[in-house]
């Protein structure tokens, strides 16, 4: 089974939950996830993969970076969702996806 780096997300987070990557016809593995804010005041975030919760109301700090390395396999259709307190907060989610 061949598998191909990808990058699920890479963007802003918006302040109610909004719809990051949604698997196509392959399977996806999420591996990482950079949470990064640039503002001068902490914020929190949430993350979901397809409804439950793998980051709840997580704090960061002002001018910081989180890193998460996970390894959570997403069938097709299925969908990663986030948020966050500020739009200063960025999220990077990288992964595989499995042909």
């Amino acid at each position: 089974m061949a598998t191909t780096p990808a990058v699920l997300y890479r963007g802003a987070a918006a302040t109610s939950s909004t719809t990051l990557y949604t698997t196509s016809t392959t399977t996806t593995i999420v591996t990482n996830i950079a949470v990064t804010n640039t503002a001068a005041s902490p914020a929190t975030f949430t993350i979901t993969l397809d409804g439950t919760v793998l980051i709840p109301a997580a704090s960061i700090a002002a001018n910081s970076t989180a890193f998460f390395d996970v390894k959570q396999v997403l069938a097709t259709g299925k969908i990663i969702a986030g948020f966050a307190s500020a739009t200063t907060v960025n999220f990077h989610i990288s992964g595989v996806t499995l042909a």
